[in-house]
């Protein structure tokens, strides 16, 4: 069985986003970028149904600038065994990477397509849903458990509810959620090897694939500052405040 996986290239979840002067995007100069942590998690599913057996191959693919080579390096340091990049300068939106990853897919013939259920910086969670729909393939989302059978793959999924388990015939779309599992650490020697692992890079033209942008950003802003709180004196003086100032009783 073949295991593909998309990984995202996007801001480190600990650098602080700074918006750009004229209000178009987030200004990432000079910032540290690393692996969306939903699709860490799906690589990490991904080598641990390989390394359970039932698996042969695991494929990292990527989408966008030249630069989302290091975090395909980065699949490959955790243990991916080779690695895709289909290189745009343009910006790629949900049905674009998914449309992209659709050609991936028609030539790679995987089993099992792994991806995280939304990227960090667009939170869109769009593509892995889209994705299923262009395949005309079963798709199962937020896993928190995935196990794997002979041409099925039995799913537990949050909802609002509370856990959900489905099943899901061969091959399918998955898209990760956080509590699947705890993504490893790349270790020297693997990161020194992931160097050295296949990496083919497809100019986004040779795809055929649209690229065009469907949406449009208006305007983006800074979150609010958050004002500081008060204390009070008594509990009438809380439910006074609570009554009148903040109207929510």
């Amino acid at each position: 069985m073949k295991i593909l996986v998309a990984v995202k290239r996007v801001l480190d979840y600990n650098v602080k986003a700074r918006v750009k002067a004229d209000k178009s995007g987030v200004d990432l100069s000079n910032v540290k970028m690393s692996m969306n942590p939903f699709d860490e998690i799906a690589v990490e599913e991904a080598l641990r149904i390989s390394e359970a057996g039932k698996a042969d191959e695991v494929v990292a693919v990527s989408l966008g600038v030249s630069q989302a080579q290091e975090t395909l390096r980065t699949a490959m340091a955790m243990g991916a065994d080779r690695g895709i990049l289909v290189e745009s300068d343009a910006e790629l939106q949900p049905l674009a990477v998914a449309k992209l990853l659709k050609h991936v897919i028609e030539k790679e013939q995987p089993d099992l397509v792994l991806l995280g259920k939304q990227a960090i910086d667009d939170d869109s969670n769009q593509t892995g849903q889209m994705l299923a729909a262009l395949m005309d393939w079963p798709q199962a989302t937020f896993a928190s458990k995935v196990e794997v059978g002979e041409g099925k793959a039995q799913v537990t999924r949050e909802i609002d509810g509370g856990l959900e388990t489905i099943e899901v015939t061969l091959p399918a779309v998955i898209t990760t959620d956080l509590r699947l599992n705890e993504p490893r650490y790349a270790k020297l020697p693997n990161i020194m090897k992931a160097k050295k692992k296949p990496l083919d890079v497809i100019p986004v033209a040779d795809t055929g694939v649209d690229v065009t942008p469907r949406l449009e950003v208006l305007e983006v802003n800074e979150p609010q500052a958050r004002s500081a709180g008060i204390k009070v004196s008594s509990v009438d003086e809380l439910v006074d405040k609570l009554k009148n100032e903040a109207k929510v009783i």
